[in-house]
């Protein structure tokens, strides 16, 4: 079944978010709309609808107008069977001692590597995004030094590929967060899908906000590969739930926000030990100092 896509740029919060609210009103309507800030700090939003009948190329340019938004981009999609596109696009990934593969690779795992087996349906997280290898590749250099994480946890899991490359290398239980139950449930499959059902406990909590989160605290080592606002909201929880002497694994980070967060988790008691960039992102190692 053909779909469609109509997009524009305007600027301002609220004008944005006024235009997605007129997008649902159009005839046929969208099946989703989008809101976002293309930059931050640069005040530029890009609204977005998706549908599944032609769109009112009248009635978008209409709304364009009224709104002071630039002229909406149509576009018709072509049918496409997205997971058997990512099985093509999506190589496995090799980050240190770990191997991130889809079962269609299967046959491809090394005897000397950690496989992470994560379907090619759920592609955030793959290992594939700067984050994600970045964040793999800090958990490595750590293990490599001889580092054990024996309190670990990943707050903002996705598809708890970190945490469950933790469970892999280290011998206690992880703990593994999203405020996104939809994420949650994606977690489980995945740790079920690499045996690691009593090793990896998948929780739903916005930070650290569980009980499972909060008993166990404080940490050796917690991963957060989220967004830099997020992070920075984050820091004084991390540095309340982590011992003296642990790590932060952090990503989600582009390269010129690497420095303020950096030094908000200076403020709250943090020591930079690595950061690492792979090409827009930038990934953390921290150390609790006190």
């Amino acid at each position: 079944m053909p779909t469609w896509t109509a997009l524009t740029t305007l600027k301002g919060q609220s004008a944005a978010e006024a235009l997605g609210e007129a997008m649902e009103t159009l005839i046929p309507e969208p099946t989703g709309v989008g809101v976002f800030e293309i930059e931050e700090d640069c005040d530029r939003w890009e609204v977005s609808g998706y549908f599944t009948e032609a769109p009112d190329q009248a009635g978008l340019a209409l709304l364009s107008a009224m709104h002071g938004a630039t002229t909406f981009t149509i576009e018709e999609l072509p049918e496409t069977d997205w997971v058997a596109h990512v099985r093509r696009e999506l190589a496995p990934v090799e980050a240190g001692q770990f191997f991130v593969y889809g079962s269609h690779d299967a046959d491809q795992l090394p005897d000397d590597k950690i496989g992470l087996l994560i379907e090619a349906a759920m592609a955030f997280g793959t290992g594939h995004h700067g984050t994600t290898l970045g964040c793999l590749r800090a958990l490595d250099r750590l293990a490599s030094e001889g580092f054990v994480g024996e309190k670990v946890a990943d707050i903002g899991c996705g598809t708890a590929v970190l945490g469950m490359a933790a469970a892999k290398i280290w011998p206690n239980p992880v703990i593994v967060s999203d405020i996104d139950d939809v994420a949650v449930d994606v977690a489980r499959t995945n740790v079920a899908a690499n045996g690691l059902e009593n090793r990896v406990i998948c929780v739903e909590a916005a930070g650290f906000d569980a009980p499972t989160l909060r008993d166990a605290a404080p940490f050796d080592l917690v991963f957060a590969n989220i967004l830099k606002g997020p992070l920075i909201g984050l820091a004084p929880d991390m540095g309340a739930s982590i011992r003296t002497g642990g790590y932060a694994i952090l990503s989600g980070i582009l390269n010129p926000q690497a420095d303020e967060v950096i030094a908000t988790y200076s403020e709250n008691g943090f020591n930079l030990v690595n950061r690492e960039e792979i090409v827009d992102w930038t990934t953390l190692i921290l150390t609790k100092s006190d």
